[in-house]
Protein backbone atom coordinates (compact mmCIF):
# COMPACT_ATOMS: atom_id res chain seq x y z
CA UNK A 1 0.00 0.00 0.00
CA UNK A 2 1.26 3.50 -0.85
CA UNK A 3 2.55 5.65 1.99
CA UNK A 4 -0.23 8.02 3.01
CA UNK A 5 0.83 11.61 3.62
CA UNK A 6 -1.69 13.88 5.31
CA UNK A 7 -1.36 17.63 4.79
CA UNK A 8 -3.12 19.95 7.23
CA UNK A 9 -4.18 23.08 5.37
CA UNK A 10 -5.71 23.38 1.92
CA UNK A 11 -3.81 26.35 0.49
CA UNK A 12 -1.51 26.67 -2.51
CA UNK A 13 1.43 24.97 -0.81
CA UNK A 14 -0.64 21.82 -0.33
CA UNK A 15 -1.87 22.17 -3.93
CA UNK A 16 1.68 22.20 -5.23
CA UNK A 17 2.54 19.03 -3.29
CA UNK A 18 -0.07 17.03 -5.22
CA UNK A 19 1.82 16.52 -8.50
CA UNK A 20 5.12 15.41 -6.90
CA UNK A 21 3.22 13.13 -4.52
CA UNK A 22 1.65 11.38 -7.51
CA UNK A 23 5.08 11.11 -9.17
CA UNK A 24 6.59 9.61 -6.00
CA UNK A 25 3.76 7.12 -5.63
CA UNK A 26 2.54 8.69 -2.41
CA UNK A 27 -1.12 8.83 -1.42
CA UNK A 28 -1.61 12.51 -0.51
CA UNK A 29 -4.63 13.56 1.53
CA UNK A 30 -5.52 17.09 2.61
CA UNK A 31 -7.50 18.49 5.54
CA UNK A 32 -8.83 21.73 4.06
CA UNK A 33 -10.29 24.56 6.12
CA UNK A 34 -13.26 24.95 3.76
CA UNK A 35 -14.68 23.71 0.48
CA UNK A 36 -13.16 24.94 -2.78
CA UNK A 37 -9.68 25.73 -1.50
CA UNK A 38 -6.55 25.61 -3.66
CA UNK A 39 -5.79 21.98 -2.78
CA UNK A 40 -9.35 20.73 -3.30
CA UNK A 41 -8.12 18.05 -5.74
CA UNK A 42 -6.65 16.16 -2.77
CA UNK A 43 -9.00 17.34 -0.02
CA UNK A 44 -10.32 14.19 1.63
CA UNK A 45 -11.61 16.10 4.67
CA UNK A 46 -12.86 19.59 5.48
CA UNK A 47 -12.73 20.96 8.99
CA UNK A 48 -11.14 23.11 11.66
CA UNK A 49 -7.42 22.36 12.14
CA UNK A 50 -7.73 23.82 15.66
CA UNK A 51 -10.21 21.13 16.70
CA UNK A 52 -8.50 18.05 18.15
CA UNK A 53 -11.28 15.60 17.27
CA UNK A 54 -11.30 16.79 13.64
CA UNK A 55 -7.52 16.47 13.30
CA UNK A 56 -7.45 13.11 15.09
CA UNK A 57 -10.06 11.71 12.72
CA UNK A 58 -8.00 12.90 9.74
CA UNK A 59 -4.77 11.51 11.18
CA UNK A 60 -6.24 8.01 11.61
CA UNK A 61 -6.19 7.48 7.85
CA UNK A 62 -2.59 8.59 7.13
CA UNK A 63 0.94 7.45 7.95
CA UNK A 64 2.53 10.86 8.45
CA UNK A 65 1.21 14.37 9.05
CA UNK A 66 2.73 17.53 7.58
CA UNK A 67 1.52 21.07 6.97
CA UNK A 68 0.58 23.80 4.51
CA UNK A 69 1.02 26.36 7.34
CA UNK A 70 2.35 26.58 10.90
CA UNK A 71 -0.87 27.52 12.72
CA UNK A 72 -2.01 24.19 14.19
CA UNK A 73 -2.10 24.66 17.98
CA UNK A 74 0.56 23.04 20.11
CA UNK A 75 -2.11 21.20 22.13
CA UNK A 76 -3.35 19.49 18.95
CA UNK A 77 0.16 18.72 17.71
CA UNK A 78 1.28 17.19 21.01
CA UNK A 79 -1.89 15.12 21.28
CA UNK A 80 -1.13 13.62 17.86
CA UNK A 81 2.41 12.76 18.94
CA UNK A 82 1.04 11.19 22.14
CA UNK A 83 -1.29 9.14 19.92
CA UNK A 84 1.75 7.76 18.13
CA UNK A 85 1.23 9.75 14.90
CA UNK A 86 4.36 10.70 12.91
CA UNK A 87 4.28 14.51 12.72
CA UNK A 88 6.87 16.33 10.57
CA UNK A 89 7.93 18.90 11.50
CA UNK A 90 7.03 18.05 15.08
CA UNK A 91 5.67 20.38 17.77
CA UNK A 92 9.07 20.92 19.37
CA UNK A 93 10.32 22.40 16.10
CA UNK A 94 7.12 24.17 15.05
CA UNK A 95 6.97 26.19 18.27
CA UNK A 96 9.85 28.27 16.92
CA UNK A 97 7.93 29.09 13.75
CA UNK A 98 4.73 29.77 15.66
CA UNK A 99 6.04 32.21 18.25
CA UNK A 100 8.67 34.79 17.30
CA UNK A 101 9.66 35.45 20.91
CA UNK A 102 10.31 31.75 21.49
CA UNK A 103 12.26 31.70 18.21
CA UNK A 104 14.44 34.70 19.17
CA UNK A 105 15.29 33.18 22.56
CA UNK A 106 16.24 29.84 21.01
CA UNK A 107 18.34 31.47 18.28
CA UNK A 108 20.22 33.33 21.00
CA UNK A 109 20.91 30.02 22.76
CA UNK A 110 22.22 28.58 19.49
CA UNK A 111 24.41 31.61 18.88
CA UNK A 112 22.76 32.41 15.55
CA UNK A 113 23.30 35.98 14.27
CA UNK A 114 20.17 38.09 14.65
CA UNK A 115 19.05 41.68 15.25
CA UNK A 116 18.95 43.13 18.75
CA UNK A 117 15.55 42.31 20.22
CA UNK A 118 13.49 42.34 23.40
CA UNK A 119 10.15 41.24 24.78
CA UNK A 120 8.12 44.33 25.75
CA UNK A 121 4.91 44.21 27.75
CA UNK A 122 4.04 47.93 27.84
CA UNK A 123 4.81 51.31 26.31
CA UNK A 124 7.45 52.14 28.93
CA UNK A 125 9.49 49.06 28.00
CA UNK A 126 9.13 49.82 24.31
CA UNK A 127 10.14 53.46 24.89
CA UNK A 128 13.31 52.27 26.65
CA UNK A 129 14.20 50.06 23.67
CA UNK A 130 13.56 52.93 21.24
CA UNK A 131 15.78 55.22 23.30
CA UNK A 132 18.59 52.65 23.11
CA UNK A 133 18.22 52.10 19.34
CA UNK A 134 18.14 55.52 17.74
CA UNK A 135 14.45 56.20 18.25
CA UNK A 136 13.06 53.67 15.79
CA UNK A 137 12.40 49.93 15.79
CA UNK A 138 10.24 47.14 14.37
CA UNK A 139 7.44 45.80 16.56
CA UNK A 140 5.88 42.42 15.80
CA UNK A 141 3.03 40.41 17.23
CA UNK A 142 4.72 37.15 18.27
CA UNK A 143 2.06 34.88 16.81
CA UNK A 144 0.01 34.78 13.61
CA UNK A 145 1.69 37.40 11.45
CA UNK A 146 2.65 36.76 7.80
CA UNK A 147 3.19 38.74 4.57
CA UNK A 148 3.76 41.95 6.49
CA UNK A 149 0.76 41.53 8.80
CA UNK A 150 1.50 41.97 12.50
CA UNK A 151 4.57 44.13 11.76
CA UNK A 152 4.96 47.88 12.34
CA UNK A 153 7.92 50.22 12.11
CA UNK A 154 7.54 52.64 15.01
CA UNK A 155 9.18 55.81 16.28
CA UNK A 156 6.86 56.30 19.21
CA UNK A 157 5.68 53.66 21.69
CA UNK A 158 2.11 54.97 21.36
CA UNK A 159 2.00 53.71 17.77
CA UNK A 160 1.29 50.17 19.04
CA UNK A 161 -0.85 51.09 22.05
CA UNK A 162 -3.74 49.17 20.47
CA UNK A 163 -1.58 46.04 20.37
CA UNK A 164 -0.57 46.49 24.00
CA UNK A 165 -4.25 46.75 24.91
CA UNK A 166 -4.74 43.24 23.56
CA UNK A 167 -1.67 41.73 25.27
CA UNK A 168 -2.73 39.33 28.02
CA UNK A 169 -1.05 39.31 31.41
CA UNK A 170 2.29 37.55 31.17
CA UNK A 171 2.51 38.03 27.40
CA UNK A 172 4.53 40.56 25.41
CA UNK A 173 5.24 41.97 21.98
CA UNK A 174 8.52 41.48 20.14
CA UNK A 175 10.61 44.56 19.36
CA UNK A 176 13.66 44.39 17.10
CA UNK A 177 16.24 46.90 15.96
CA UNK A 178 15.43 48.42 12.58
CA UNK A 179 18.18 46.78 10.56
CA UNK A 180 19.88 48.78 7.83
CA UNK A 181 20.10 46.12 5.16
CA UNK A 182 21.30 46.04 1.57
CA UNK A 183 18.91 43.27 0.58
CA UNK A 184 16.90 40.29 1.83
CA UNK A 185 18.04 36.73 1.24
CA UNK A 186 16.67 33.28 1.97
CA UNK A 187 18.34 29.95 2.60
CA UNK A 188 16.45 26.67 2.26
CA UNK A 189 17.46 23.42 3.91
CA UNK A 190 15.75 20.03 3.68
CA UNK A 191 16.20 17.59 6.58
CA UNK A 192 14.75 14.13 7.05
CA UNK A 193 14.09 12.49 10.44
CA UNK A 194 17.16 10.28 10.08
CA UNK A 195 19.29 13.46 9.88
CA UNK A 196 20.26 13.72 6.20
CA UNK A 197 20.30 17.34 5.02
CA UNK A 198 20.68 19.10 1.66
CA UNK A 199 20.95 22.83 0.97
CA UNK A 200 19.56 24.90 -1.90
CA UNK A 201 21.46 27.91 -3.28
CA UNK A 202 21.09 31.18 -1.39
CA UNK A 203 18.46 33.37 -3.11
CA UNK A 204 17.59 37.06 -3.12
CA UNK A 205 14.01 38.00 -2.28
CA UNK A 206 12.35 41.28 -3.24
CA UNK A 207 9.46 42.47 -1.07
CA UNK A 208 6.73 44.94 -2.02
CA UNK A 209 4.30 46.17 0.63
CA UNK A 210 5.48 43.40 2.94
CA UNK A 211 4.78 40.65 0.38
CA UNK A 212 7.38 38.67 -1.56
CA UNK A 213 7.22 39.86 -5.17
CA UNK A 214 10.29 38.29 -6.80
CA UNK A 215 12.99 35.72 -6.06
CA UNK A 216 16.32 35.40 -7.90
CA UNK A 217 18.27 32.15 -7.66
CA UNK A 218 21.10 32.22 -6.90
CA UNK A 219 21.38 35.62 -5.23
CA UNK A 220 23.33 37.89 -7.62
CA UNK A 221 26.82 38.69 -6.39
CA UNK A 222 26.70 36.07 -3.65
CA UNK A 223 30.29 34.95 -3.41
CA UNK A 224 31.49 31.71 -1.93
CA UNK A 225 31.88 33.21 1.55
CA UNK A 226 28.33 34.61 1.75
CA UNK A 227 26.85 31.41 0.31
CA UNK A 228 28.76 29.28 2.81
CA UNK A 229 27.80 31.46 5.79
CA UNK A 230 24.11 31.29 4.83
CA UNK A 231 24.24 27.54 4.32
CA UNK A 232 26.02 27.05 7.65
CA UNK A 233 23.31 29.08 9.40
CA UNK A 234 20.58 27.06 7.71
CA UNK A 235 22.14 23.73 8.62
CA UNK A 236 22.79 24.87 12.20
CA UNK A 237 19.15 25.89 12.64
CA UNK A 238 17.67 22.83 10.93
CA UNK A 239 19.60 20.59 13.30
CA UNK A 240 19.44 22.80 16.39
CA UNK A 241 15.67 23.28 16.12
CA UNK A 242 14.99 19.67 15.10
CA UNK A 243 13.27 20.58 11.82
CA UNK A 244 12.04 17.76 9.58
CA UNK A 245 10.91 18.75 6.10
CA UNK A 246 11.73 22.04 4.41
CA UNK A 247 13.16 24.94 6.41
CA UNK A 248 13.33 28.46 4.95
CA UNK A 249 15.56 30.92 6.81
CA UNK A 250 14.82 34.52 5.84
CA UNK A 251 17.95 36.65 6.18
CA UNK A 252 19.10 40.26 6.07
CA UNK A 253 22.38 41.12 4.35
CA UNK A 254 23.30 44.29 6.22
CA UNK A 255 25.01 47.37 4.85
CA UNK A 256 28.16 46.34 6.72
CA UNK A 257 28.06 42.85 5.16
CA UNK A 258 26.70 40.87 8.09
CA UNK A 259 24.07 38.13 7.73
CA UNK A 260 21.23 38.22 10.28
CA UNK A 261 18.29 35.85 10.73
CA UNK A 262 14.95 37.57 10.18
CA UNK A 263 12.25 34.86 10.26
CA UNK A 264 11.74 31.12 9.78
CA UNK A 265 9.25 28.92 7.91
CA UNK A 266 9.05 25.16 8.40
CA UNK A 267 7.35 24.13 5.17
CA UNK A 268 7.76 24.88 1.49
CA UNK A 269 8.17 28.63 1.14
CA UNK A 270 7.67 31.39 -1.42
CA UNK A 271 11.45 31.82 -1.64
CA UNK A 272 11.71 28.26 -2.98
CA UNK A 273 9.03 28.30 -5.68
CA UNK A 274 11.73 28.80 -8.34
CA UNK A 275 12.98 25.28 -7.61
CA UNK A 276 9.79 23.69 -8.98
CA UNK A 277 11.13 24.24 -12.49
CA UNK A 278 14.69 25.43 -11.83
CA UNK A 279 16.26 22.63 -9.78
CA UNK A 280 16.76 18.89 -10.17
CA UNK A 281 14.50 18.38 -7.15
CA UNK A 282 11.93 21.08 -6.38
CA UNK A 283 11.02 22.05 -2.84
CA UNK A 284 7.59 20.39 -2.90
CA UNK A 285 8.98 17.01 -3.90
CA UNK A 286 11.83 17.53 -1.44
CA UNK A 287 9.46 18.28 1.43
CA UNK A 288 7.52 15.09 0.74
CA UNK A 289 10.71 13.05 0.55
CA UNK A 290 11.88 14.53 3.85
CA UNK A 291 8.69 14.02 5.87
CA UNK A 292 8.36 10.47 4.49
CA UNK A 293 12.02 9.88 5.49
CA UNK A 294 12.97 9.01 1.92
CA UNK A 295 16.44 9.78 0.49
CA UNK A 296 16.62 13.47 -0.38
CA UNK A 297 16.88 14.64 -3.97
CA UNK A 298 19.54 16.74 -5.67
CA UNK A 299 18.89 20.50 -5.10
CA UNK A 300 21.28 21.60 -7.89
CA UNK A 301 19.85 24.24 -10.29
CA UNK A 302 19.31 23.29 -13.94
CA UNK A 303 20.43 26.68 -15.24
CA UNK A 304 22.72 29.54 -14.31
CA UNK A 305 19.73 31.67 -13.26
CA UNK A 306 16.12 31.19 -12.21
CA UNK A 307 13.57 33.81 -11.29
CA UNK A 308 10.16 33.58 -9.67
CA UNK A 309 7.68 36.44 -10.00
CA UNK A 310 4.50 36.32 -7.93
CA UNK A 311 1.16 37.06 -9.54
CA UNK A 312 -0.37 39.40 -6.98
CA UNK A 313 -4.03 40.32 -7.11
CA UNK A 314 -4.89 38.70 -10.42
CA UNK A 315 -6.78 40.11 -13.42
CA UNK A 316 -8.70 43.28 -12.69
CA UNK A 317 -11.11 42.28 -15.45
CA UNK A 318 -11.94 38.90 -16.94
CA UNK A 319 -10.48 35.58 -15.80
CA UNK A 320 -7.12 33.83 -15.64
CA UNK A 321 -8.20 31.64 -18.53
CA UNK A 322 -8.61 34.75 -20.69
CA UNK A 323 -4.91 35.56 -20.21
CA UNK A 324 -3.26 32.18 -20.75
CA UNK A 325 -3.32 32.24 -24.55
CA UNK A 326 -1.30 35.45 -24.90
CA UNK A 327 1.04 34.69 -21.99
CA UNK A 328 1.88 31.23 -23.26
CA UNK A 329 2.23 32.14 -26.92
CA UNK A 330 4.49 35.13 -26.25
CA UNK A 331 6.59 33.41 -23.55
CA UNK A 332 6.69 29.66 -24.25
CA UNK A 333 9.72 29.19 -21.99
CA UNK A 334 7.88 30.49 -18.91
CA UNK A 335 6.23 28.15 -16.41
CA UNK A 336 2.93 29.51 -15.11
CA UNK A 337 1.47 28.26 -11.83
CA UNK A 338 -1.95 29.41 -10.63
CA UNK A 339 -3.58 28.61 -7.31
CA UNK A 340 -7.28 28.31 -8.10
CA UNK A 341 -8.00 31.50 -6.14
CA UNK A 342 -10.30 34.37 -6.99
CA UNK A 343 -8.61 37.66 -7.87
CA UNK A 344 -8.25 40.12 -4.99
CA UNK A 345 -5.91 43.11 -4.59
CA UNK A 346 -2.61 42.08 -3.02
CA UNK A 347 -3.48 38.38 -2.86
CA UNK A 348 -0.98 35.75 -4.00
CA UNK A 349 -2.89 33.99 -6.76
CA UNK A 350 -0.06 32.42 -8.74
CA UNK A 351 3.55 32.73 -9.83
CA UNK A 352 5.79 32.49 -12.88
CA UNK A 353 9.13 30.65 -13.07
CA UNK A 354 11.75 31.23 -15.76
CA UNK A 355 15.28 29.80 -16.01
CA UNK A 356 18.14 30.51 -18.38
CA UNK A 357 21.74 31.50 -18.96
CA UNK A 358 21.28 35.30 -18.89
CA UNK A 359 19.73 36.99 -15.85
CA UNK A 360 18.46 40.02 -17.77
CA UNK A 361 16.62 37.80 -20.23
CA UNK A 362 15.25 35.61 -17.45
CA UNK A 363 14.02 38.63 -15.48
CA UNK A 364 12.38 40.25 -18.50
CA UNK A 365 10.54 37.07 -19.46
CA UNK A 366 9.34 36.32 -15.92
CA UNK A 367 8.07 39.85 -15.33
CA UNK A 368 6.47 40.15 -18.76
CA UNK A 369 4.67 36.84 -18.32
CA UNK A 370 3.35 37.77 -14.89
CA UNK A 371 2.15 41.11 -16.27
CA UNK A 372 -0.34 39.30 -18.50
CA UNK A 373 -2.28 38.37 -15.36
CA UNK A 374 -2.40 41.85 -13.81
Amino acid sequence: MALRVGVIGGGQLARMMIAPAVELGLDIRVLAESEGMSAQLAATAVGDYRDLDTVRAFAKDVDVITFDHEHVPQTVLRALVDDGVAVHPGPNALQYAQDKLVMRARLAELGAPQPDWAAVANTDELKAFLDDHGGKAVVKTPRGGYDGKGVRVVRDAAEVSDWFADVADGDALLVEELVSFARELAQQIARRPSGQMVAYPIVETVQRDGVCAEVIAPAPGAGDRLAQVAEDIGRQLAEGLGVTGMLAVELFETDDERILVNELAMRPHNSGHWSQDGAVTGQFEQHLRAVADLPLGDPTPHSAWSMMVNILGGPAEGTFEDRFEAAMSQHPDAKIHTYGKAARPGRKVGHVNVSGADLDDVAYTARATAEHFA
